[in-house]
């Protein structure tokens, strides 16, 4: 049996977890580069913050499109 949530607890939940992974991602991707890439070159900082500067966007989108949806 599938649990229903109404649209705005699903919502107050997404936010939290929006929140949270903003948090997580950003603290783990700086403990990241400061392990791998302190002492490269800025073109590689560049890269590396670009890049996962895009990449929590994807599990952000997953979030978004699961607290906006209505339940069945």
């Amino acid at each position: 049996m599938r649990m229903t949530l109404p649209l705005r607890i699903k919502k107050m939940i997404g936010g939290f977890l929006l929140i949270v992974l903003i948090a997580v991602y950003s603290l783990a991707a700086v403990a990241l580069a400061g392990a791998t890439i302190a002492e490269s070159p800025w073109y590689v900082h560049l890269a590396f913050f670009f890049i996962g500067g895009f990449v929590w966007i994807l599990p952000a989108m997953v979030i978004i499109k699961w607290m906006s949806t209505e339940s069945a």
